[in-house]
């Protein structure tokens, strides 16, 4: 049975059982699986440890999260003191109770939840490999995932790349994804976590992302991180770039000498061309300010034509805009596109748009490694290492021992 179908079983009994109240249990569940899966759990009790577990924040300052696990865990305190156990494939809601967390009968300021045999936690509405740990955030909770590095990397490659890319674009992401991680790691101080795991940081989504071509590219290049000075770089990437990646400092403020614009090699990708069209009197309600709109101009560009900031000007006047805040109000792609009026036919009168196209290239901020680009340059017989230079100017490929 695969990791995808394992994972939809697990979700899916639990998800059915969840709506019994606070405490979800099945009965049995254990011993069924114990039957029909135990090749399964063999490869769970056999999977290497490693020096590391990275903190990642899978449910960041909600109202309550579920918690459960695959297979007997035990239930402490913060100060790891044993409260009691919870059975295999049973889940509990953890809610905050004034300066304390509720979990069925236990309150305690936070919870660890520790699988035994290797087994597998449950975390809102996914599994994952590791432990949990769920503190108190703000008004709610947060939810930690402790998970070894190398097997968070298996998740984030098939989050962020199809685990069945050619390996040698796999084995780039891998590098990055590492290097990144470790570079937040190493800038967590005073958080409870090192990493989120969404697209603001990188996408982690457990065990249902995983894939043998994931898990290949990971352990092929084990330890590896891209290093600049000794210093290991922020290796940020996004899915494509549209022709072109950008110099840092021009999208983002600090100048970085590895974030350098390099051409991009992204023709295949899906979203290397993209359009949308949005009448006036929408592109109006979406951007406030000045009346109904006149015109869209640019005022600063990058090297590749990536919007920095926009003058829009309206029948209310004029504001300018940034490029990315442009993007978020539209709901576009990235901050590379340009914007062609639509004039009415009408002759001899003011020639005032009806309609505004954009089109645009690419998608995410252009920076770093363009994962369609890493794909192509794959498909071409570039090995990872030839991809990682490419996009990461100036920076050396390292080995190292993460403690």
């Amino acid at each position: 049975m695969s990791l995808e179908r394992f994972s939809f079983v697990l979700l899916s009994q639990l998800q059915l059982l969840a709506q019994s109240g606070k405490r979800i249990g099945w009965i049995g569940a254990a011993f069924g699986l114990a039957i029909f899966f135990p090749h399964f759990f063999a490869e769970i009790a056999s999977a290497q440890a490693s020096s590391v577990d990275l903190r990642v924040a899978v449910k960041n300052s909600v109202s309550q999260v579920t918690i459960g696990s695959s297979t007997q865990a035990v239930v402490r305190d913060g100060a790891g003191r044993p409260l009691g156990e919870i059975a295999a494939m049973n889940a509990f809601i953890a809610q905050p109770q004034k300066d304390r967390i509720a979990m069925d009968r236990w309150q305690a300021g936070q919870f660890w939840i520790e699988p035994s045999a290797g087994g597998y936690v449950f975390i809102g509405d996914r599994w994952y490999r590791g432990r949990t740990q769920v503190v108190p955030s703000g008004k709610g909770l947060t939810a930690i995932n402790y998970v070894n590095l190398e097997q968070y990397l298996y998740s984030v490659l098939g989050s962020e790349m199809n685990g069945n890319w050619p390996q040698e674009a796999l084995k780039a992401q891998a590098v990055a994804a590492r290097s990144y991680a470790l570079y937040q790691r190493n800038r967590a101080a005073g958080r409870a976590f090192d990493i989120g795991n969404t697209q603001a940081w990188q996408v982690y989504e457990g065990i249902a992302a995983e894939a043998a071509g994931t898990q290949a590219a990971v352990n092929a290049t084990a330890g590896q991180v891209l290093t600049f000075n000794g210093q290991i770089i922020e290796a940020v990437f996004h899915s494509s770039a549209g022709g072109c990646t950008d110099n840092v400092e021009e999208v983002w403020t600090q100048p970085l000498p590895y974030l350098r614009s390099v051409k991009d090699f992204d023709t295949s990708s899906p979203v290397a061309r993209w359009s949308r069209t949005f009448s006036r009197s929408e592109l109006s309600k979406r951007i406030s300010g000045v009346g109904n709109i006149l015109a869209l101009t640019p005022e600063k560009t990058t090297t590749c034509g990536r919007i920095v900031s926009m003058q829009v000007t309206g029948d209310a006047g004029r504001r300018t805009i940034t490029g990315e805040s442009l993007r978020t109000a539209l709901g576009l792609r990235s901050t590379l596109f340009e914007v062609v009026p639509e004039q009415p036919s009408t002759k001899g009168k003011a020639q005032i748009p009806t309609a505004f196209h954009i089109n645009g290239r690419g998608f995410g901020h252009g920076l770093g490694m363009s994962q369609w680009g890493a794909y192509t340059l794959a498909m071409q017989g570039r090995n990872y290492q030839d991809i990682l230079r490419h996009y990461y100017q100036n920076t050396e490929l390292r080995v190292i021992q993460v403690k």
